[in-house]
């Protein structure tokens, strides 16, 4: 029999909790389901980097 997740006050709660414990012990993954989010779309950001040249470049 599985252990019962506690209520959680907040998202940190929750956080440090999994932190400290194994998910296996609370939840039967072998129920699972694969679900799809179909209009989740990823986010992306524009970034610049800078890296050093290498002096001795063949050319």
């Amino acid at each position: 029999m599985k252990k019962i997740i506690p209520k959680f006050n907040n998202e940190q709660e929750e956080r440090e909790f999994w932190l400290a414990h194994d998910s296996c012990d609370y939840v039967d993954w072998a129920d699972a389901e694969r679900i799809v989010f179909p209009n989740l779309k990823p986010t992306s950001k524009t970034i610049s980097i800078r890296l050093p040249e290498s002096k001795n470049r063949a050319s």
